[in-house]
């Protein structure tokens, strides 16, 4: 196992960003540069902004990018991700309940653990914090909580078949009842919750809501062309 140990281990609240060193829609993209750095770098340096994180795991198939994530980031955790979690079809929950299993060696699974991705460029310390207080302060109700984007549009089916809306009373779109859309910024729960469903989110998710820039996800060259315009614009998240 290829890892940094730090002081900070056992922290109350431990981040996990997994970030893999190939990309099939966009080569290379968690260390293409996005003004003026990697883009996995945007995301670490954020969490370290966090009060409440004590430590910063990265995990990833790409011995040269966790070279690359300890050099730029000194006291940061990293850990190699074994050959069979490194297939591009490979569960984000299998990734999350191996990094968790191997952490627990360190007595590092009895806090709060937060994962977010490297392409929630946006993302603010801010929103992580508010988030945490949310889920602090909601506790024991809920068992892990997601970030969501709320959406007030006209849905169809592949069948041509309205979701949330009848096309004979044209609503304003404001008047809809809201959906939400998983936006995969950032997800908290604790190793008990991910042990005993298997998954990141439990059986009593809260839903947390986050600014529309800061939920930007880059998952296309469309997604990093626009990215690119955020990150010179005076309304980027910071």
């Amino acid at each position: 196992m290829n890892e940094t140990r730090s002081s900070g281990l056992r922290a109350a609240v431990t981040a996990i960003l997994p970030v893999r060193g190939t990309s099939e829609r966009v080569p290379g993209k968690n260390r293409r540069p996005l003004a003026g750095r990697p883009l996995f770098h945007h995301i670490l340096a954020t969490l370290r902004r966090v009060p409440a994180i004590g430590t910063v795991v990265v995990n990833s198939d790409d011995p040269a990018l966790l070279d690359a994530a300890k050099a730029a980031f000194p006291g940061i955790v990293t850990l190699r991700r074994p050959p069979a979690l490194s297939a591009p079809e490979t569960s984000m929950n299998a990734v999350l309940r191996d990094t968790v299993d191997r952490l627990a060696q360190d007595g590092a699974d009895g806090g709060l653990l937060l994962q977010t991705h490297a392409t929630n460029p946006f993302l603010t310390a801010g929103t992580i914090t508010a988030a945490l207080a949310a889920f602090r302060d909601a506790a024991p109700a809920y068992d892990s909580l997601f970030t969501v984007t709320r959406r007030q549009v006209r849905l169809w089916d592949g069948g041509g078949q309205p979701i949330n809306h009848d096309p004979a009373r044209l609503l304003p779109t404001q008047d809809l009842p809201p959906v939400f859309e998983e936006n995969s910024c950032l997800y908290l729960f604790t190793a008990a919750s991910l042990r005993a469903h298997g998954t990141r989110i439990g059986a009593r998710p809260l839903l947390f809501e986050t600014p529309a820039l800061e939920s930007l996800d880059i998952d296309d060259p469309a997604d990093f062309a626009l990215a690119e315009a955020l990150a010179a614009h005076p309304a980027r998240p910071v």
